[in-house]
């Protein structure tokens, strides 16, 4: 092969991996575009690509199970709303300090500040990123709908611990701060959508507690 040649194969060579770069990244980019142009899209994209450090959803009885060790982890708890949301949002604490595998309680606090019913959508960030996969929460309001009249204030608890694994992993040895931030955009469910929402849990959550007076009634008879 003359050096003609291959000076021109190296250059078609520069061409294609030129086109491979770009077309990456405007995948990236169209990608990154729709999870944030949508809630609903953007808790794919997270539980796909754990982007913004995906966290772990447990249920009360697989946490009772978790071991507590005697390492302190501090909690930062951030808030932010977007622009076109009338709320005042915030977190009761700033920050906590617990020992891994420790269950935590802290709240936050919405307040629709119009003078019209709002619903709205909280999405997630856990920082350092790394630190995600070991962050679980047991209970949060991340991802419903969350529906407050105006003027009404609502307490949002969240129920989490930190996973003692983490203190395994040589990459998050000397991590002793973990920041877990909600933004909250306005929801794309109509006011009466989220009414029947609300009705319907509120039904369920009837039918739960006559189920545990009438087992509690048995087993007092017995």
């Amino acid at each position: 092969m003359s050096m003609v040649d291959t000076s021109i194969t190296n250059t078609n060579n520069e061409k294609n991996n030129s086109r491979i770069v770009v077309m990456c990244v405007c995948m990236v980019l169209a990608m990154g575009g729709l999870a944030y142009a949508s809630v609903p899209l953007y808790q794919l994209f997270c539980q796909v690509t754990g982007y913004g450090g995906t966290t772990q959803q447990v249920d009360a009885e697989a946490a009772d199970g978790v071991g507590i060790i005697d390492r302190d982890i501090n909690v930062r708890f951030d808030a932010n709303t977007a622009s076109v949301l009338n709320w005042q949002f915030a977190p009761q604490q700033r920050q906590v300090t617990i020992k891994m595998g420790e269950k935590m309680v802290i709240n936050y606090v919405a307040k629709n500040l119009s003078d019209k019913p709002i619903v709205g959508m909280a999405t997630f960030n856990v920082t350092p990123q790394a630190a995600g996969v070991f962050f679980n929460k047991i209970e949060c309001f991340c991802f419903t709908d969350t529906y407050i009249k105006p003027g009404e204030t609502l307490d949002m608890p969240v129920v989490f611990y930190v996973d003692p694994e983490m203190d395994q992993e040589k990459a998050l040895k000397a991590l002793n701060t973990i920041t877990l931030s909600y933004t909250f955009f306005q929801s794309e469910t109509s006011i009466e959508e989220a009414l029947e929402e609300r009705a319907e849990e509120a039904a369920i959550q009837a039918e739960i507690k006559a189920e545990e007076v009438a087992v509690k009634i048995d087993n007092e008879k017995i």
